[in-house]
């Protein structure tokens, strides 16, 4: 029986080096790989690729990498909840690839089915277009864009069994469920790991065969983003 749990976050980051280019998934700071995150900061790997929907905020999330000044390269969609991040943008000290959220998603998913290249309308006519192939399809003209190369995937699940199939859940499936399987290695940490066959196969999201390391993370903040009440 195939086996691809790994008992520490520490075990599950082996070989991830300084220089490396890494996937992170999660939308916002929900489904945010937050046991994987906190250990890259403790190992000091630095000079890293990040490619993530977003940049955390300053205090969580990639925000603490940005902290240390462990990323070199931030390739992102939505940046906007990060101080920090803005100051190293427009300092120079960090950079920066903004990309439209479809095509980073598309870039993912590309990659993740060993799709080399695909075209979109998205950012034709913009600074996004710069230097990239252009044809037209059907009267509307396209850009090309390369799949991202990756050597580590970082993903959260929800549940996970240790042939390493996932199941996510709710907003935390955004982005993650794309990157799984579109890096040299995938680790999956999850909330709940669970022996083989006790999971529903017809709720499966990513099968096993995409993820390489799965480990049970020992705890998730889930924190929220922008925490809004209704006035009494």
């Amino acid at each position: 029986m195939i086996n691809k749990k790994v008992n520490t976050v520490q075990k599950a980051l082996e070989g991830v080096q300084d220089g490396m280019t890494i996937m992170l998934g999660g939308f916002g700071l929900s489904g945010i790989p937050e046991n994987s995150i906190a250990e890259l900061v403790t190992k000091g790997t630095t000079n890293l690729t990040c490619i993530s929907n977003n940049a955390g905020v300053d205090d969580f999330g990639l925000g603490l990498l940005l902290q240390k000044r462990q990323i070199k390269k931030m390739i992102s969609s939505y940046v906007g909840e990060n101080a920090e991040f803005e100051r190293q943008m427009l300092s120079g000290e960090l950079d920066v690839e903004l990309t439209p959220q479809g095509t980073l998603a598309e870039k993912c998913r590309a990659a993740q089915a060993g799709i080399p290249a695909f075209f979109t309308p998205a950012g034709y006519g913009t600074e996004v277009a710069e230097g990239k192939e252009v044809r037209e399809f059907n009267g509307k003209m396209h850009i090309m864009e390369l799949a991202y190369k990756a050597d580590f995937a970082i993903v959260k699940a929800w549940k996970g069994d240790e042939a390493g199939n996932l199941i996510f859940k709710g907003t935390a499936r955004n982005f993650n469920a794309c990157m799984a399987g579109a890096a040299k290695i995938t680790i999956a940490e999850v909330e709940e790991l669970l022996p083989v066959g006790v999971l529903d196969p017809n709720q499966i999201h990513i099968p096993g065969i995409m993820v390489q390391r799965i480990f049970q993370g020992e705890k998730f903040e889930k924190r929220i983003e922008q925490r809004t009440v209704r006035k009494k």
